[in-house]
């Protein structure tokens, strides 16, 4: 796959060779215990026994009627053939049932597990329940596209229109003291130019300044593009221009990554946003996807150009969510595979990247910020245990860790508990919004869906307990 000149991995003048040394240190086996100081205790123990994440009692804060949904969906989820016929299956069904018998089908069901809400009435009753827990939301609005799906610049400019009320919705209400929400620049600039660009990219480089004074509203010409992708580039440039403007200082963009064949076009556009509003504090962020094999060196090539640019780095760490389609276009298009050979692999790489950042944050916290978006326990109790290790503070605001919103709560519930940050994915909007977004990310995370045992046995735990309580009440 083509990689911008940009993105060159060239860190050693920038980094110790300790730091860069920590990239390959293996993550904890399974069980082993964590790493304290005597003097910690009993506090240590009670820390270590709850990151286990073999408590049901994180889920009591849940409802009966929460309990039963929630096992419904997870039993339907670990369907394979459900989740891989998930987006046939629907559209069968809202054939069948028409509109609304889909939507009250869907409502009470999926679409309550999965989403928020749609009216602001709905999605503050949600965000407020999980304020309670200890959970923070980040929004998500479920507007995205891939190549074939281009609608036009007056679509571009209502998808805007949607990311401002986010922004909005994300700052003016009481829900989170550091409030988050997501981007998919593929909402604002079209996933064609976004291919073309990373050809582009491939054979020269595109100073961040050129982007920069285009956002600005300043008619560039960039090399390469003809004069209505230009004038397009230019619109999307300064559509998210305005997204950086109204955000900034109040609300943390976190830029999705998504395919191979246009990722280095986004990360130079979300670059640029970073080094125009990210010069006081991590506003703008962008996602490593840890299960390609370039993820490293394109982290360790975005610290140093944080470094020579003078801007704070925000960084989402993933595993990421593409990994099928990848491989199958690589095969068909005769590329080598952009992915790592296993899952030890991927693991090794996400571990590697999140050592770096911690460490770099446990030197200057204020510079560097990182948001731990991951399901995996193992890379969670890591994190922990290198937060104490380094001394990084669990409520200081430059760890976070996320989860997606009706999935994983007994690792999300059970670190807030523990007075960590965590943040839940949470888009919003209509069923028939939604649906796509709902059916891509049921797609794209279908081993996790599928892996989910764990957090259904534990829904069952706490069900039982309240059954056996109910029995004991009433006898």
């Amino acid at each position: 796959m083509m990689t911008s000149p940009l993105l060159r991995p060239s860190l050693h003048h920038f980094l110790s060779l300790r730091l860069l040394g920590t990239a390959g240190t293996a993550a904890p086996r399974t069980g082993e215990r964590l790493a304290v100081a005597p003097s910690q205790g009993f506090a240590a123990d009670a820390l270590h026994a709850a990151l286990t994440f073999e408590d049901p009692s994180a889920f009591r804060v849940k409802s009966f009627g929460e309990l039963l949904r929630a096992l419904g969906v997870f039993q339907l989820c670990s369907v394979p053939v459900l989740v891989n016929n998930c987006g046939k299956l629907m559209s069968v069904a809202r054939t069948l049932l028409g509109k609304r018998g889909f939507a009250l089908l869907m409502r009470p069901s999926v679409y309550a597990q999965f989403v928020a809400g749609e009216s602001e009435g709905e999605i503050t009753h949600s965000m407020e329940k999980m304020s309670t827990l200890g959970l923070r939301p980040m929004l998500a609005v479920p507007i995205e596209e891939d190549l074939g799906e281009s609608t036009g610049e007056r679509r571009y400019n209502d998808n805007l229109a949607s990311m401002l009320e986010c922004v909005d919705m994300s700052h003016s209400n009481a829900w989170s003291k550091d409030p988050m929400m997501q981007l998919k620049i593929t909402a604002l600039l079209s996933p064609e130019l976004c291919v073309k660009l990373t050809t582009l990219l491939s054979e020269q480089q595109y100073d961040l300044d050129l982007l920069v004074r285009a956002m600005d509203g300043e008619p560039i010409s960039f090399p390469g593009l003809q004069e209505s992708e230009n004038t397009h580039f230019l619109c999307g440039l300064q559509r998210l221009n305005k997204v950086g403007e109204t955000s900034a200082n109040k609300v943390r963009v976190l830029v999705d990554a998504e395919y191979t064949y246009m990722n280095p076009a986004l990360s130079l556009v979300t670059m640029a946003m970073m080094k125009k509003f990210n010069q006081d504090g991590a506003w703008i962020w962008n996602t490593y996807q840890c299960y390609l094999k370039e993820s490293r060196s394109l982290l360790l090539e975005a610290v140093r150009l944080s470094i020579s640019e003078s801007f704070c780095l925000g960084v989402k760490l993933v595993r990421g969510a593409y990994m099928d389609k990848e491989r199958k276009l690589a095969n068909s298009e005769g590329w080598s595979e952009p992915v790592h050979e296993s899952w030890e692999h991927t693991n090794d790489s996400y571990n590697g990247s999140l050592d770096i950042l911690l460490e770099l944050i446990s030197r200057d916290p204020q510079r560097y910020r990182i948001i731990v978006a991951t399901h995996n326990e193992e890379s969670v109790r890591r994190a922990v245990q290198r937060m104490g290790e380094l001394g990084i503070d669990k409520d200081g605001g430059s760890v976070c860790f996320g989860q997606l919103l009706g999935m994983c709560d007994h690792v999300s519930l059970t670190l807030a508990q523990q007075g960590y940050l965590v943040y839940k994915s949470v888009p919003y909007g209509s069923v028939d919004s939604t649906l796509p977004y709902l059916v891509r990310r049921a797609q794209e995370n279908r081993t996790v869906l599928q892996g989910i045992r764990k957090e259904r046995d534990l829904l069952r735990l706490e069900l039982h307990r309240r059954l056996r309580q109910g029995l004991r009440q009433g006898s």
